[in-house]
């Protein structure tokens, strides 16, 4: 039964028949023969076959999501009698932003994988939405105030903002000493970025205004505050290097960004967590922490 739900789970993943054929050394008819056996005795068509692509029906999606928790505590029970206990195996499919992921996710994977070799990583980073389960990622870094329904969070860090512009700008149009002020200075932020959410003596206050350049990416605003072009409210994990350098200076540092949003790991709800999850999520926090590296001095 296990290598039917692994040949089941690996055509899912890899998106053919031929593909899953390959990773277990198997023709594209042998596969096509054992998923409809598979088909067959569970009473249920589990995928949608055309000449272009390959998806799961409903019933197969829930089936695949069942049998992923499946293997994971097939291969946990194995490694406990092998006395491996909880050695995390197999592929660990991880999502980020693209700066943070970058900056922070992808120099710390060779660590993690010298302590556990027998995983595979997959490392995604997007700006966009991803639906996790859609997309069958087993986790996440999420920068928000909260976790959405359907999804387990696990806190890594605190996510400080800042405005900010480089010393260039501010001798040319001068520091705002009020939230006034930044009425009369340019701003620099991605889609959906505005308003800033600031921090007050009184409370969060909301500063509207448009950005001078429009733009999807938040590298980008980061290189437009570098080159001079406005003020930024950029998080600290982001320009950490630029303001020990001296290439970026805070501005206003008495109105930070609103302190509701944290760094998350998350994952979809499940009664049962893949070892690989665990160890990254753990991973994550030991270098993050409180007071992540990104914010020291």
């Amino acid at each position: 039964m296990d290598r039917e739900y692994e040949l089941f789970a690996r055509v899912i993943e890899t998106g053919s028949l031929a593909a899953a054929g390959r990773t277990l050394n198997l023709s594209p008819a042998m596969v096509s023969k054992r998923i409809a056996a598979l088909e067959e005795r569970l009473g249920a068509r589990l995928l949608h076959r055309t000449t272009r692509k390959l998806a799961t029906t409903e019933a197969g999606q829930r089936f695949y999501e069942r049998v992923v928790e499946i293997l994971a505590a097939s291969r946990e029970a194995e490694n406990i009698v092998t006395g491996v206990t909880g050695a995390p195996s197999g592929r660990l499919r991880l999502t980020a932003p693209t700066s943070f992921g970058r900056l922070h996710v992808a120099p710390h994977l060779k660590p993690f994988l010298d302590t556990w070799p027998r995983l595979e990583v997959e490392l995604d980073l997007s700006d966009g939405y991803v639906d996790l389960v859609a997309e069958r990622i087993d986790l996440a870094i999420r920068i928000a105030p909260a976790i959405e329904a359907g999804l387990t969070g696990h806190r890594l860090a605190p996510n400080r903002r800042v405005l900010c512009a480089s010393p260039d700008y501010l001798k040319k149009h001068g520091a705002p000493q009020r939230l006034q002020d930044l009425r009369r200075h340019r701003f620099l932020a991605a889609a959906a970025q505005l308003p800033w959410r600031l921090q007050s003596k009184t409370g969060t206050v909301l500063v509207q205004g448009e950005s001078a350049v429009r733009t999807n990416s938040s590298e980008v605003v980061r290189e437009l505050a570098i080159a001079g072009m406005g003020i930024a409210l950029r998080s600290t994990w982001d320009i950490g290097n630029e303001l020990r350098s001296g290439v970026l200076q805070v501005v206003l540092p008495e109105h930070p960004g609103a302190a509701d949003v944290s760094i998350f790991a998350v994952h979809p709800v499940t009664n049962f967590v893949p070892a690989g999850v665990r160890a990254f999520i753990d991973h994550l926090r030991s270098i993050y922490g409180d007071e992540p590296s990104w914010d020291r001095q």
